[in-house]
């Protein structure tokens, strides 16, 4: 039986590496993965891992939305994988050794078991962090099941003491995944754990079946509670991190997170050597409607900013409230020219907002200044304070303008304004 065993293994684990290569190869020589393999660095550091959406599904900025791993952080699943995965076979492979058991395939299994060794290196320690993606999810998937039907194969078949292998991939694979990922492990599961039980026997008894069955049983219960714990997590992570990086008020993300995604966009883009562009925009007269009309309208109005901003830049780009009547907008590997041009959509936007209100309809504006790194600044404190000064230089030119830092006389920028 020995080395028919040895050939399913050495099967297995090809098919699995041929899977693993056809997801990985095709992207190092310029064509497309059959499956999806994540973000690029650039991108991910541009806009910020904390990204996610609002409750109505509609922004501010869903860049990182990821129907295959949005439960548990990527870097704790990994280091939770890595230790599971060491610890299991390092136990395995010592309980086999000393007691003796399963003399006859105990070759195939330390053959398997340091094959697994080997999956778990390769893809958590000698790929880099990125290098699968989402497809990490489904290949560790495919591979930790086919491995838990080997070693139940090896180990007696319905008399093994190794079916909690599936009910654990499956349970942890429900934190991570998607509920439809995890059916999908689980019938995977289910199956392989019937083959295993059925290749060496070829019938089953009643008692073996009952015991089957209420495993069976426990494993798909096990995947709906897993499930359902890891949904509530996403949501509570989801709104503690909502309350902590989002304006309420106008769904923009707040200043706190604005500031973190400037200083990565510096270091971004000294590392690039590619420019970037900062808006900032004052509203006009706000304290004139809260007076005359009330801070119920003066809030309507602003809502309906924070919507126009949101609705008119970019996916890339991040937009905050700074504060007030204050809203700030970082444009990634934009110039000047393409800063004006979003500024200046921004500003007729605000200008058509209609605002009802008894008796009148608001009609408010916006005045925005634009500066860019590194002309106006290298800090972002040093960002912040000429856009500052630019926005100001709108106010006094006129409101409802876009407008840079004011140059002195002889063509250089005057910082004194």
């Amino acid at each position: 039986m020995l080395e028919p065993v040895l050939t399913l293994i050495l099967v297995a684990v090809v098919a699995n590496m041929v899977v693993m290569a056809a997801i990985v190869v095709p992207p190092l020589i310029g064509r497309r993965s059959p499956l999806p393999l994540g973000r690029q660095v650039d991108e991910m550091d541009r806009v910020g891992e904390a990204t996610f959406a609002r409750g109505d599904g509609s922004g501010p900025l869903n860049a990182h939305s990821n129907p295959m791993s949005d439960g548990v952080p990527t870097g704790a699943y990994d280091r939770v994988v890595r230790i599971v995965s060491w610890v299991f076979i390092l136990a395995t492979s010592t309980i086999v050794a000393l007691t003796g058991l399963w003399p006859e395939t105990r070759p195939a299994i330390f053959a398997l078991l340091a094959s697994a060794g080997l999956f778990v290196l390769v893809v958590h320690d000698l790929l880099p962090p990125r290098a699968l993606g989402t497809a990490k999810f489904i290949v560790e998937g495919s591979v930790a099941i086919t491995f838990a039907t080997l070693l139940i194969l090896l180990t007696g078949g319905n008399q093994s003491p190794f079916f909690f292998t599936f009910p654990l991939i499956v349970g942890g694979a429900a934190l991570v995944v998607s509920p439809r990922v995890t059916f999908a492990l689980s019938l995977a599961a289910a199956l392989g754990y019937i083959f295993a039980i059925g290749a060496p026997a070829g019938s089953l008894d009643r008692t073996t079946l009952a015991t089957v069955g209420i495993n069976l049983t426990a494993l798909v219960l096990l995947a709906y509670v897993a499930t359902v714990i890891a949904r509530e997590q996403r949501r509570a992570r989801d709104a503690a991190i909502r309350l902590s990086t989002v304006d309420p008020l106008t769904g923009l993300f707040n200043r706190t997170f604005f500031f973190a995604a400037v200083d990565r966009e510096i270091a971004r883009s000294l590392r690039s050597n590619r420019g970037f562009c900062l808006l900032m925009m004052d509203l006009d007269e706000l304290k004139t409607i809260n007076d005359k009309h009330g801070h119920y309208f003066g809030d309507l109005v602003l809502s309906g900013v924070g919507e126009v901003i949101r609705s008119g830049v970019r996916k890339i780009d991040t937009a905050a409230r700074y504060g007030g009547d204050e809203f700030v907008v970082l444009l990634p590997e934009t110039d000047p020219t393409g800063a004006y041009v979003l500024a200046e959509k921004v500003r007729i936007g605000v200008t058509e907002l209609d605002v009802p209100v008894p008796g009148a309809a608001l009609r408010p504006s916006i005045s925005v200044g634009v500066v860019s790194f590194p002309d106006d600044g290298r800090t972002s404190d040093e960002l912040m304070i000429s856009a500052d000064q630019a926005m100001y230089a709108s106010k006094r030119g006129g409101k409802n303008r876009v407008m840079s830092i004011p140059m002195a006389a002889g063509g250089a920028r005057d910082d004194s304004v």
